[in-house]
């Protein structure tokens, strides 16, 4: 999708990220891009009427194997674009392996929210390690349910405590159980621009009770000197099995988009 355009991040912009665990680059998605990405989301969608618009989990994965999703090229080509990796590489080195991504499209009006969690509770990653790129597909804003974030929040390096809460209008049915919401800010993007959050960062997103869609592209990648844990007996696998049993972790295939494996992964799983 596109050509590369020589993107980087600016140090204060690498300072940010360290510092508030988050960042906004100075960066838009050309229009051709933008156009291409917002054509494959509405197709997703329109593919799979059974699955919530909000939990559109691996649309980069062509072989399908999340959410009972199939995904397609197009994601998994933006996902590998030379600008997204070019700035990750800043934040987590040479050697990067995408591992996942998800869909959030809230619709207008009736849209989830998602309630204030760190990323890494269940995820099968050891040392835990990655950086998630926020794509602004419609446009992002409060009256739409865009994200929030405590700043700073993933300075600890530790996950805090979470429960179980499944609710029918939440997007996630695990939250944080105490969450000091004083500082929190607004991740207010417009169409085509991004954002990239620690996997420590405390964030969540109200309900779109607004007129507008609003639909993000998330994307993970983890450096390749940690492991995909594929392992049965992984926490995050005997989660997934007893709370989403379409989440299959083991089976997962992994990509790894740039440099070298430092981890012994296994590239080969569920691919084909």
């Amino acid at each position: 999708m596109g050509t590369a355009t020589g993107v980087r991040l600016s140090e204060a912009e690498i300072d940010s990220y360290h510092r508030d665990g988050l960042v906004i680059p100075d960066h838009r998605l050309p229009e051709d891009v933008l156009g291409r990405l917002r054509a494959a989301v509405d197709k997703l969608i329109h593919d799979h009427p059974d699955v919530p618009p909000e939990a559109l989990s691996g649309p980069h994965n062509p072989y399908g194997q999340s959410a009972k999703l199939m995904g397609n090229a197009d994601f998994l080509e933006f996902c590998q674009h030379p600008d997204i990796l070019d700035m990750v590489e800043q934040l987590i080195g040479p050697d990067i392996i995408l591992w996942g991504s998800q869909m959030f499209a809230k619709p207008p009006a009736v849209g989830k929210g998602v309630p204030w969690h760190q990323d890494g509770q269940y995820w099968p990653i050891r040392p835990l390690a990655t950086v998630t790129v926020r794509v602004a597909i419609d446009g992002s804003y409060p009256d739409n349910g865009c994200m929030r974030y405590i700043p700073g929040s993933h300075r600890a390096r530790r996950i805090e405590l979470h429960e179980i809460d499944p609710r029918d209008d939440m997007a996630l049915g695990q939250r944080m159980a105490e969450v000091d919401e004083t500082n929190a800010r607004d991740v207010v993007l417009a169409p085509g621009q991004i954002s990239l959050h620690d996997v420590y960062t405390v964030h969540g997103s109200a309900h779109n009770r607004g007129t507008r869609r609003r639909a993000d592209y998330a994307i993970r990648y983890m450096p390749a000197t940690s492991l995909y844990d594929r392992s049965p007996d992984n926490p995050a696998t005997v989660y997934a099995r007893k709370m989403s049993p379409h989440m299959n972790y083991p089976a997962r295939p992994i990509w790894l988009v740039r440099g070298q494996d430092q981890a012994g992964n296994d590239f080969s799983v569920g691919k084909g």
